[in-house]
């Protein structure tokens, strides 16, 4: 489509920030390097939920060049984004997380993307950059690079099935208001997805972050992905049957197997208890779901040696999702988040 690279117009980001000091002005100096490298418009978005450290007192030096919305009280990343967009008269928005550094060059090569009128989201490319910082980094970056890998071959057979907060972008024209309680990336890519437009990754517009180092944040982490997650499939699954099968099969098969893998997996266990019992007698059984309790408990909870912190950190990652799910379940909403304490422990130890 010749010359359709000119409809995109100007750019927008938005990032929404809870107590980051930590990371917030060198996130600011990201943003500003990205309106630098561009010969288009950028206007640059910032909310800050109600922080209680020293976040916006940090930012507002930089209020002069960039859109900054403070809030009295906590509402949450979605209503955060609900404003900014709001706020934005740009063509393209583009979502980032305060503590996700974009390489200058991003906004220039998410451009071409965007000549494709039928694409309506973009996913960008995310590195974990502390892999070999703990246990809990190692398996956390490793978790990730096969999620990049599978968005591309998803990206490369039709389209991607949900972006990730971190770095992604929409034409506005198919932004919609997301529920307070909906996390906004998944809910406004699979939107996007069900009314007819591609969702498609792009390998060469990256970003980089620290991801959590220490177990308690880490789980924290899963449980409210996972329930946020499943939250929206019960929001949109009805939505959900007017895309392609090869797409639904993706959505099955990427996203709802593996929420409801860690649930099917203790069933798996207590059926094998029940057989045992049925077959050489209920102290059997009740030995094997005893151990089998215990190995777990142990394996989450207890002090292991270095060749089990790794599946360790992965018990953790399946127990975290199960409860998420459960959850989700009971009419858990979070609304709300907080940084890892490990972020913020580690920039003070640096």
């Amino acid at each position: 489509m010749p010359g359709a690279e000119r409809s995109v117009r100007s750019f927008a980001v938005c990032v929404c920030a809870y107590n980051e000091e930590a990371v917030i002005e060198e996130k600011v100096h990201n943003l500003l390097a990205l309106r630098q490298s561009t010969d288009l418009p950028v206007e640059i978005l910032v909310y800050v939920d109600a922080a209680t450290d020293r976040t916006a007192e940090i930012l507002q030096p930089y209020s002069d060049r960039l859109h900054l919305v403070i809030a009295a009280e906590r509402r949450g990343k979605s209503a955060g984004m609900n404003r900014l967009v709001s706020l934005s008269t740009a063509d393209v928005l583009v979502f980032t997380d305060a503590n996700v550094m974009m390489e200058p060059m991003a906004l220039m090569r998410l451009k071409p993307y965007f000549s494709d009128p039928t694409v309506g989201c973009v996913c960008g490319h995310l590195v974990y950059t502390n892999a070999a910082e703990t246990a809990t980094a190692a398996v956390g970056a490793a978790y990730w690079r096969s999620e990049e890998e599978l968005k591309q071959l998803d990206s490369d057979t039709g389209g991607v099935i949900g972006a990730d907060g971190s770095i992604f972008a929409i034409r506005r024209s198919l932004h919609r208001p997301v529920p307070d309680d909906i996390i906004d990336d998944f809910y406004l890519s699979l939107s996007i997805l069900c009314d007819g437009h591609k969702v498609i990754r792009a390998d060469d517009v990256r970003a980089t972050e620290t991801s959590a180092a220490e177990s308690s944040d880490e789980f924290r982490r899963k449980v409210r992905i996972a329930c946020q997650a499943f939250n929206v499939h019960r929001l949109m699954r009805h939505r959900l049957r007017c895309l392609h099968w090869t797409l639904r099969y993706k959505y099955v098969s990427h996203k709802l197997l593996r929420w409801l893998s860690p649930l099917t997996a203790s069933a798996g266990t207590a059926f094998f208890a029940l057989a045992m019992a049925a077959w050489l007698g209920w102290p059997v059984g009740l030995l094997v779901l005893v151990l089998a309790t215990t190995g777990v408990d142990f394996l989450v909870t207890g002090p292991v040696p270095a060749p089990l912190q790794r599946p360790r950190e992965i018990a953790l990652a399946l127990a975290g999702t199960a409860v998420g799910v459960v959850r989700s379940l009971q009419g858990k909403r979070f609304q709300t988040w907080r940084p890892p304490q490990s972020r913020a422990m580690r920039t003070t130890n640096s």
